[in-house]
């Protein structure tokens, strides 16, 4: 039978040595053929995940999705937002992700239903999230059951610190699906959320 192993610990087979630390949760069953192409003698998930990333393309596609107004990046409220656009910044991230051979996807909506379409889309496509989620952070369930039902890593950015401005941008839907949530770097916690992403699949 195959072993259950936590996201974040490390594999360890019946010698009780570790392993290869675990990434994600990833549910599908390859069999035991999939315990050798790990060295994991338990046929745990993470063979299964090893096996999962060589063979399909996905596991090298980072989505970034952006909220409502961001659109506005580089014209609304530059003293907080900065001057960089939107533009900027996918160039920018696509620049990092390419060298690191990653396939990077930018989209943005001021609609919460096309975001929540893109992660049900990012379940089949990408193993990785990057999103601002703008104001949709404070108020949207919705869209943190849709994160919930993703099984890939989930990075929350922030252009702002949230944390020193109102009360009620202080609450986020979306940290507690998130792996790492970066706020107040600017626009270049893209980049270092992106960094992350490559250092843990790359």
């Amino acid at each position: 039978s195959l072993k259950s192993c936590r996201p974040g610990r490390c594999c360890a087979g019946r010698s009780g040595r570790a392993r290869i630390p675990i990434l994600f949760r990833h549910t599908s069953t390859y069999g035991h053929d999939l315990q050798r192409a790990a060295g994991c003698t338990d046929g745990c998930k993470l063979a299964q995940l090893c096996a999962f990333t060589a063979e399909h393309p996905m596991s090298k596609t980072v989505f970034l999705i952006n909220g409502p107004n961001l659109n506005l990046l580089g014209k609304r409220e530059p003293a907080i937002y900065g001057a960089d656009t939107l533009e900027d910044v996918a160039n920018r991230c696509e620049a990092l992700a390419k060298p690191a051979n990653f396939d990077l996807k930018s989209m943005q909506s001021n609609h919460e239903g096309q975001i929540i379409d893109w992660i049900h889309q990012a379940r089949n496509e990408a193993q990785a999230i990057i999103i601002n989620p703008g104001a949709f952070t404070h108020t949207s369930v919705a869209i943190y059951d849709a994160l919930q039902a993703y099984e890939g890593l989930v990075f929350e950015v922030h252009i702002s610190n949230v944390h020193k401005r109102e009360a009620f941008r202080h609450h986020s839907y979306v940290s507690p699906r998130a792996e790492g949530v970066i706020a107040g770097f600017g626009v270049e916690g893209y980049e270092l959320a992106l960094r992350r992403v490559i250092s843990l699949l790359g």
